[in-house]
């Protein structure tokens, strides 16, 4: 277990430090080819039934034009286990986003320009991976459901949407 958090701290290390895919070894994939670089922990190991279900919390909205590394950290974590044998289908991952990140989750016409978050969270999905907003930030900040990207869920709030999740078996992670 000890290894687990080992790696889950060197993801976040990465993800404050910007880390592109060339850089000391870091690459892209092998779920979400476009984001989220990893580099391999030879010495890491992982129980053989590793499972996991995780809520991510986003607050904070990323430069207009930029991914928001907080929803980039899921891929992270999805390359990140998948290339250390983990089987993707016990991976379970979910992103609860509130604050002024809602309009990560919009629309290009309600987001002010290109959504340079969609194509990730298109991907995302794709592999699982729920997006819950919170409503009352929505509203409080100006957003609709119709003004969310498909398959982005309108939650009564970020707090019920981390209840029901916690419920279903997720962990925070922080």
């Amino acid at each position: 277990m000890k290894s687990i958090a080992s790696a889950l701290a060197f993801a976040c290390l990465i993800a404050s430090a910007g880390a592109d895919a060339d850089d000391k070894g870091f690459s892209k994939g092998p779920l979400i080819n476009d984001f989220g670089p990893v580099v391999p922990i030879p010495e890491a190991s992982l129980p053989s039934n590793a499972k996991f279900s995780i809520a991510f919390d986003v607050t904070a909205r990323s430069e207009m034009g930029t991914v928001n590394k907080r929803i980039e950290s899921a891929a992270r974590f999805l390359n990140m286990h998948v290339a250390a044998g983990v089987d993707p289908e016990d991976i379970k991952l979910a992103v609860v986003i509130h604050g002024s990140a809602v309009f990560d989750m919009t629309s290009d016409d309600k987001y002010g320009g290109k959504n340079a978050n969609a194509d990730l969270i298109a991907q995302l999905m794709k592999h699982g991976v729920t997006f819950h907003v919170c409503g009352q930030s929505a509203v409080f900040q100006g957003v609709s459901a119709e003004d969310l990207l498909p398959g982005v869920k309108m939650e009564l709030s970020a707090m019920t949407a981390h209840a029901l999740l916690q419920q279903k078996g997720y962990t925070l992670n922080p």
